[in-house]
């Protein structure tokens, strides 16, 4: 473990230890810890640098719209090798929030989820990008008789 110092003025470290207090944090050290690894996986992320991903996409939308429900579920299945599951939740009697996680190519899960989120009466799409490295395709256990299967393990 490397050990490093920063100064920061009186006004951002009240600010800094007030966010450690809400966050739940033990102290400074692991915060910080937190907020580089979550800086380089975006760096990662949005560099190409992390070719895989899982992600979470979630957004609001009218589902008087003409056709939107059609439209989202037509691309939906036309992207079927990236889905992993939705969930599908009725807010009001107008508007839906759907979530969706998705798995696959950063560059394709990012197409998508834009391209859904494009869609008119689509609101507050938000996609949170999780990197991941794939790992060879195995079976656990000697004659388990399970299909081989790929882990995605989360990039640090």
């Amino acid at each position: 473990m490397q050990r490093f110092t920063i100064s920061l003025d009186d006004a951002l470290a009240e600010q800094f230890d007030s966010w450690i207090v809400q966050r739940g944090y033990e102290n400074r050290s692991e915060a910080v810890r937190d907020l580089l690894r979550a800086e380089l996986q975006q760096t990662r992320l949005h560099s190409g640098e992390a070719v895989h991903c899982v992600a979470n996409l979630s957004y609001v939308y009218n589902h008087h719209e003409r056709d939107l429900a059609e439209r989202l579920t037509a691309l939906q299945h036309e992207h079927h090798d990236l889905l992993a599951a939705t969930m599908h939740v009725h807010l009001d009697h107008e508007h839906c929030l759907e979530t969706v996680i998705l798995r696959g190519r950063t560059a394709d899960v990012t197409r998508l989820a834009d391209a859904l989120c494009a869609e008119r009466g689509v609101h507050h799409g938000k996609l949170n990008l999780v990197a991941v490295e794939l790992h060879q395709p195995h079976r656990h256990g000697k004659g388990s008789g399970q299909a081989p299967h790929l882990h995605l393990k989360p990039s640090h």
